[in-house]
């Protein structure tokens, strides 16, 4: 069978193979890529994903998406190296929550949070095919807290690879900010951007939208609107549902998201053939993601802070990818859609689209307080501190589950002691810090601060592209 091939969700970009989509990130026509069709998994093809390992498993899922483009050999050892460094050995263990209810933690990585599981295979792959090609590109990269760190520390110190990460300034937390901006690799540029997250996705897509700023500089995205990103997240589902004897009984997923990418890796997996018969959203205050699935409102809002900061963005990128299929994968429609969105702050969907996509999902939202409260709950249940994300998972999917005979699955998607003071806000003590994020505190930090506007970024990324990172700048 041929290679798959990937086209933009608005139709009008040219069609790539996965190197290409890898390298690209965002399409040329704004649009976000996805596979010309989806991989189709039968029960069969399930029961003989049964035991494998972790890193084993994530190569046969990713087979059909890389096709050629890296050999089967290379692609196995690129897994085994991706997640040989996780803490546990299970690399993502599935431990009993309530009845019938599991955690899954995402959490064992190198930068304790759930991105690692795509970067730090992601990171092995622009290195190889970067190699292969003999070129350098400049990574751009926005994040809400998680991603910036994960993709620091799969690409830092790559020869052929510059990293720009963007994070709004004073809107995550201490240690997702030192795990970033104490990095000395002459390769990583950390900028704090004075607005919000969402103003830091809309400067990377206006950078990857200015054509002549993106072939001079080649630019490349770690964030979710990188194909490459949200395939490696489908392995943990499949990875979880195998062990509750799927394909034999259907599985429900509760996710913390504001961007959409890591439930959209759900929604990937079910159509591929793995039995999720429901996905829950978990919201905070900032609940654009709840709006519309409780009330078909997907209105912008202004960005609030939360003791959940990974999750206060009021645009969800991915979800243009799920509007797509929604929308039968009509790249004109979706583009017109998108465009409304922007020029209004409303997303028009219609009744029977909006009722198709309440089919699979449902979601719920969480005040700061609720979530101090589930923090709590969650520890005197069972013993066991969980961060404010996956907390709002869990609070989630206990409001939303539909039937309490399915098996039904929380993503843990960061460790505790990356929001201690949330943590010790909830039950009175801050958890443990691992080492490697206690050492961070004594380390000097490499950061430069700029305004919200597109021109003092591109100004930046010209100056500093190909060329190593000031030994000190100001945090």
């Amino acid at each position: 069978m041929a290679d798959l091939r990937y086209i933009s969700t608005r139709g009008k970009a040219p069609v790539l193979g996965f190197e290409d989509v890898l390298l690209a990130g965002l399409a040329r026509d704004g649009g976000l890529y996805v596979p010309e069709r989806w991989p189709a998994l039968g029960a069969g093809d399930l029961r003989m994903l049964r035991g494998l390992g972790y890193a084993t498993l994530a190569a046969h899922l990713l087979r059909p998406f890389v096709g050629r483009a890296i050999p089967e050999s290379d692609l196995a050892s690129m897994a085994a190296e991706a997640y040989r460094g996780f803490a546990h050995p299970d690399v993502a263990p599935l431990v009993p929550l309530g009845p019938n209810e599991h955690l899954l933690e995402l959490f064992h990585g190198p930068t304790f949070a759930f991105k690692d599981f795509a970067l730090q295979l992601v990171g092995l792959m622009f290195d190889y095919m970067l190699t292969r090609r003999g070129e350098r590109i400049t990574i751009l990269g926005a994040t809400s807290g998680d991603t910036g760190s994960a993709a620091i520390a799969a690409l830092a110190g790559r020869a052929a690879v510059d990293v720009f990460i963007l994070h709004p300034k004073g809107r995550v937390s201490e240690i997702q900010r030192l795990q970033m901006t104490t990095v000395d690799a002459p390769n990583v540029h950390n900028v704090a951007i004075e607005g919000t997250f969402d103003d830091c996705q809309d400067l990377v897509k206006a950078a990857f939208n200015d054509l002549a700023l993106r072939d001079a500089l080649k630019l490349s995205a770690v964030n979710s609107i990188n194909w490459a990103r949200v395939a490696a997240q489908i392995v943990y589902y499949f990875w979880a549902a195998l062990r509750l004897e799927a394909p034999l009984r259907e599985i429900a997923f509760a996710v913390p998201t504001g961007n959409f990418g890591n439930v959209y890796a759900g929604y990937a997996a079910r159509a591929m053939g793995l039995p999720i018969s429901q996905l829950i959203v978990g919201s905070n205050r900032n609940d654009i993601l709840t709006r519309f699935f409780e009330a078909r409102a997907m209105e912008m809002r202004a960005v609030e802070p939360s003791l959940s900061p990974s999750m206060d963005i009021q645009v969800s990128s991915n979800f243009e990818r799920l509007l797509f299929d929604l929308l039968g994968r009509d790249g004109a429609a979706v583009a017109a859609a998108m465009e409304a969105f922007r020029r209004t702050g409303r997303l028009p969907v219609g009744e029977e689209v909006w009722q198709k996509a309440r089919a699979l999902f449902s979601a719920a939202r969480f005040g700061d307080e609720e979530t101090l409260e589930w923090i709590r709950r969650i520890h005197a249940e069972t013993g066991m501190v969980v961060d404010p994300h996956s907390a709002i998972g869990i609070a989630a999917g206990r409001a939303k589950r539909r039937d309490p005979a399915v098996p039904l699955v929380a993503l843990a998607t960061a460790h505790p002691a990356k929001f201690g003071d949330a943590v010790r806000r909830a039950i009175g003590a801050e958890p443990p810090l691992p080492p490697a994020l206690a050492a961070l505190k004594q380390r000097p930090e490499h950061c430069a601060t700029l305004p919200n506007q597109t021109g003092a970024l591109f100004a930046f990324l010209r100056e500093r592209a190909g060329k190593p990172r000031p030994a000190r700048s100001a945090a």
